[in-house]
């Protein structure tokens, strides 16, 4: 049996205690990155229209009859120990309403907040064999997340995008416009996936799981080979190797996913971890959902700008240093970006005019 709830009349009684969150706003775990694209992706040219069309023609129902049909229902009586962590999840969060949630056969380790008027979690086999208890949790707890913050119509647009408009021959995939909106859905959802995981971390509350889950995505069930503070090193590694080629190049490997890589995803949440922030909303200090009408957009811009400077400031990526400098004034950019980029496309003339400066990641 797991530790999640035991009933007693209505009470919720886990068996590891660990701290409730009642009335929390999905702005207490919000990345920064994630609110600004998603405004970005709202204010998109022709999203409106491609988001309405798409709403009608995915009516809710089908949704669930496709998963009823094809996935098995958790409950009391199917996966029960999955069934008691999201009943606790759902609990911690306070989501007054428990999402159906599916097993869904797939070797592949995966899990998803999909859903129009009512979100839906689906996690995959390959998942649920692959990791432990705690783990787990803090996956589920990253799900619930998702349905907290709204984010299942997003990823359901997106879905139907990216994997179902193949069968339907009037999406037109190559047309700029959706084009476009994919690539914004995939950014802003990369961004909704570091969101999740601070969900996940509130609701598990052990660091080492959410860990071990994320290098176990990334690396498979071989913990006695990995070891966390080595997997860490890869992000920072990955952050600050390579000249400016390699930056264009991460910008180019990351474009096609809608996950942003698994030693990033780490590297983010031990430092969130470790922050005041996180330190706060475990003490009980957090936003909560009946002030979110009341909640400034400006003040959600400030933060997420401030975000990004401090983020472009302390990176050691090169491409980062390099738009850090362009901002603080520094001289011969033109210069410096030919002499970042010689070998890759061959030396720059010396009469051709300064490059103009790289546009701003916003990761």
């Amino acid at each position: 049996m797991s530790d999640g709830h035991q009933h007693n009349g209505h009470e919720h009684v886990p068996s590891r205690q660990r701290r409730r969150f009642p009335g929390i706003s999905s702005r207490a775990y919000e990345h920064p990155a994630d609110r600004s694209a998603l405004v970005a992706l709202r204010r998109l040219s022709g999203f409106d229209t491609v988001f309405k069309a798409l709403s009608g023609l995915l009516p809710e129902r089908s949704l669930r009859l496709l998963f009823l049909s094809d996935s098995v229902r958790v409950s009391d009586r199917q996966f029960a120990h999955l069934n008691d962590m999201l009943r606790d999840a759902c609990y911690i969060l306070d989501l007054e309403k428990v999402p159906p949630m599916y097993v869904n056969q797939d070797p592949q380790p995966n899990a998803m907040c999909i859903g129009l008027d009512e979100p839906i979690i689906v996690v995959t086999t390959g998942l649920v064999e692959l990791l432990d208890e705690e783990e787990m949790r803090a996956v589920i707890g990253h799900e619930v997340g998702h349905a907290l913050s709204g984010h299942s119509v997003y990823r359901t647009i997106l879905l139907f995008l990216t994997s179902l408009a193949v069968r339907v021959a009037w999406i037109p995939l190559g047309n700029l416009a959706i084009m476009a909106i994919v690539t914004a859905l995939r950014e802003w959802f990369r961004k909704s996936e570091l969101s999740a995981d601070r969900a996940g971390l509130l609701v598990g509350q052990d660091l080492q799981a959410s860990m071990r889950g994320l290098m176990k995505i990334a690396g498979g069930n071989h913990l006695h080979e990995m070891n966390v503070d080595a997997f860490l090193e890869q992000a920072d590694e990955y952050e600050a190797g390579g000249d400016l080629r390699d930056s264009v190049l991460k910008i180019l490997n990351v474009l096609p996913r809608s996950h942003p890589f698994a030693t990033i995803r780490a590297a983010e949440l031990k430092k969130w971890a470790a922050s005041r922030d996180y330190q706060r909303i475990m003490d009980g200090h957090y936003p909560r959902r009946s002030e979110d009408k009341d909640a400034s957009v400006k003040d959600s811009w400030r933060e997420s700008a401030n975000h990004y400077a401090t983020h472009v400031k302390s990176s050691k990526d090169p491409l980062m240093k390099l738009v850090s400098d362009i901002a603080d004034g520094a001289g011969d950019l033109g210069g410096r970006v030919r002499r970042g980029f010689e070998g890759f496309t061959g030396s720059a003339p010396k009469d051709q005019p300064p490059s103009d400066p790289p546009p701003r990641d916003e990761d």
